[in-house]
């Protein structure tokens, strides 16, 4: 993607210069350690770094998150499971604090299913890798209706072993999917516009590499549509 720049050169011809920083990707994970995440409810083992990679133990189940909240975004994120059936994803727009019985926190999920779920779990005719949906207390809208769920329409994930990548735009509420090179997923009016991003650890082992962010100009979200701040 182009990084653009905007510029003005002269404002109200009084010789004042105003440029806006070039929109470009920032790294979420360096590839040595975990600055910049926060434990949110797992354990001092359940993450650990390994050759350029965040490693997910995937117990217990929870979450670990950014160290601030974001709005408006490109997220381009890659992860691979190891094991069939592996369930894991990321959150965006996430609560910073897990209070629920679940152990997951409200958000939008982007879900991350390996191939072998559906048939696992006897719901082939359900779950596709890719969902979005509004976890805990989030209400959206999906482009592609199961339920209150936003099913992917098309299969475009890669099975255990083999890397993903997912590209993530959330801008106002709405959020597109690309999944592999393609978008095939999107959800809208989200009730939650800014919030924490959080990996998931949920009872698989998974893995984590290349995570970088574009912000994007915001400002639209107000109120109960930001996330409570924790330290």
């Amino acid at each position: 993607m182009k990084t653009i720049l905007v510029s003005l050169a002269v404002l109200l011809g009084c010789g004042l210069t105003w440029a806006v920083e070039p929109l470009a990707f920032k790294p979420l994970f360096n590839g040595k350690n975990l600055d910049g995440w926060v434990d949110v409810n797992t354990s001092p083992d359940t993450w650990s770094v390994n050759d350029g990679m965040i490693v997910c133990k995937g117990l217990p189940i929870g979450v670990m998150r950014t160290d601030r909240q974001y709005e408006n975004f490109i997220l381009e994120i890659e992860w691979m499971h190891l094991e069939a059936g592996g369930n894991s994803g990321v959150f965006v727009w996430s609560e910073g604090e897990v209070t629920s019985k679940n152990r997951l926190p409200s958000g939008m999920e982007v879900q991350m299913l390996e191939l072998e779920y559906p048939k696992m779990h006897n719901r082939v005719m359900e779950y596709v890798s890719g969902e979005l949906f509004g976890a805990g207390t989030v209400t959206a809208i999906p482009d592609h209706p199961r339920g209150k769920r936003s099913s992917s329409v098309e299969y475009r994930c890669k099975g255990k072993g083999e890397w993903n990548k997912y590209t993530v735009v959330c801008v106002d509420g709405t959020v597109k999917l690309s999944i592999n090179g393609k978008f095939v997923n999107g959800i809208r009016e989200s009730s939650v516009k800014k919030g924490y991003l959080c990996l998931e650890s949920e009872g698989a082992q998974v893995r984590f590499r290349n995570i970088r962010i574009m912000e994007l100009p915001g400002g639209m979200a107000t109120g109960a549509e930001i996330v409570r701040v924790v330290d």
